[in-house]
């Protein structure tokens, strides 16, 4: 008989991942969460991103030098990228054979464009779905098509 396929389901927006595994029973459990360490602060206490001033030579007026950049948004894509390589140091490790991405559409490109070739070989599935704080118990009709009982090992 072949050998049972590991599953591993992460689950991720900007703020929060978790990493969920079918057990033998099939139940789903969280066997793994982070969260980011910037997620609930003012954008003050994240950084400045003020754009530099450059005086007019004619006259005395100041110009904005470069754009704005929204410092949640860009903490954002920097937690989901982190995600991405904790993805890539399991796969690396053999943690898991198979993996299904679950995450809101803006997360969900950051992530997959972060995979390494080696880790985007095992993916078998995507959500575009903001379920990261869907407790594991009703995660069951968002993941059923891509869990398959024959196929897992215990977690």
């Amino acid at each position: 008989m072949e050998n049972p396929l590991t599953l591993c389901i992460a689950i991720a927006d900007g703020e929060h991942a978790r990493f969920v595994q079918p057990d033998v029973n099939n139940v789903l459990r969280t066997v793994n969460a982070i969260d980011s360490s910037s997620a609930h602060l003012r954008s003050r206490d994240i950084g400045t991103d003020r754009p530099g001033r450059a005086f007019e030579s004619a006259s005395s007026a100041h110009h904005a030098v470069g754009q704005r950049h929204d410092l949640h948004s860009m903490e954002k894509d920097k937690f989901v990228r982190m995600v991405a390589e904790q993805l890539n140091a399991e796969a690396a490790l053999g943690e898991f054979d198979e993996l299904l991405l679950i995450a809101p559409s803006h997360a969900m490109h950051e992530l997959k464009e972060s995979l390494d070739t080696a880790t985007k070989t095992k993916l078998v599935g995507t959500l575009e779905r903001d379920l990261v704080k869907t407790p594991d118990h009703e995660l069951w009709p968002h993941v059923r098509e891509w869990v398959s009982p024959e196929r897992r090992s215990p977690g």
